[in-house]
């Protein structure tokens, strides 16, 4: 294959090295991607039609639930078309515009739980000025600036590694066009690009993370002082969602990103990839719901009125 060839298309491998695996995945990943569906597009309903779900925790529960969306919907399809068939290409313009979305995407998450754990913080912590400092234009501004990061991760690092000589090497060991898999098949020293990764993966993933961990020291704080059992109880469900969220999420973009390209195990990168690109994103509108009395309230007048 040509440099050339490399501009028109790539084969994603995938999970082609285990072809027996390929059947049983499509089916686990296609009923997964549907309970992805149904489940986030829920959330979001409930939280637009119900009024006493118009606060600003599920104004930000809805664009975490419209952000999973998008999220799986680039790459997921891709996914299925190449495990359910013999073909397993993508076009070059197909691989730079889930390139794109998926960086963008994940960099927005990574700010929006930023966002949701100062939202606990200041219900927790100033519950008497809660209403008057989370009021509805500075949650729209934080939003703006969730997905404005997001956007800028995109616009810096997807024409850096799009541009990256291959020398005819188009094969991409992973079943999506992720970063760290599209520098491995580069053909010139991938250093500086590798560095570039680094410095925005701390900027992207560690700072969120470390407003997360202050946000939570100071609630655990207020928690642990509070006399009654009860408010205790309360508090620790209303974070309790959020945390495991954070966990799940921030567990595997550290281990993807914040090491080099070069020396992360591809078969792990590939499961744990699909794991935060579906399985998260499954779980999210469940962990949020199961234990939650006002959308499961919601829930219950929605489909009584219906």
């Amino acid at each position: 294959m040509t440099n050339q060839s490399c501009r028109e298309q790539f084969i994603l491998l995938g999970f082609s090295d285990r072809p027996q695996l390929e059947q049983t995945l499509f089916v686990f990943v296609l009923i997964f991607y549907l309970v992805t569906l149904v489940g986030n597009i829920i959330v979001i309903l409930i939280s637009c039609l119900d009024p006493c779900l118009h606060t600003p925790m599920y104004f930000f529960l809805t664009n975490l639930s419209f952000l999973d969306l998008c999220f799986t919907t680039s790459s997921i399809p891709q996914l299925l078309f190449n495990l359910g068939g013999p073909d397993k290409t993508i076009s070059y313009t197909g691989c730079a515009i889930q390139l794109f979305m998926f960086l963008g995407l994940g960099g927005t998450e990574c700010v929006l739980l930023a966002v949701m754990a100062y939202d606990r913080f200041t219900a927790i912590c100033k519950p008497l000025h809660y209403s008057i400092i989370m009021h509805p234009q500075l949650c729209w501004k934080l939003v703006s600036v969730a997905w404005g990061v997001g956007l800028l991760n995109s616009l810096a690092m997807s024409p850096v590694t799009m541009r990256l000589p291959r020398c005819g090497r188009c094969k991409v060991k992973h079943f999506l066009c992720e970063m760290p898999a599209l520098i491995k098949i580069a053909c010139v020293d991938t250093v500086a690009v590798e560095n570039t990764v680094f410095i925005l993966s701390v900027m992207i993933v560690l700072v969120p993370l470390g407003l997360i961990l202050v946000s939570y020291s100071y609630i655990a704080l207020v928690v642990l002082s509070m006399k009654s059992a009860m408010g205790r109880r309360k508090a620790f469900n209303t974070c309790g969602s959020h945390l495991t969220v954070v966990s799940l999420f921030y567990g595997n973009i550290i281990y993807m990103y914040m090491q080099p390209g070069n020396h992360s195990s591809q078969d792990q990168g590939k499961f744990l990839t699909l794991f935060y690109n579906l399985v998260t994103p499954m779980l999210n509108p469940v962990i949020y719901t199961l234990r939650n009395k006002d959308v499961n309230g919601a829930l219950r007048r929605l489909v009584s009125r219906k």
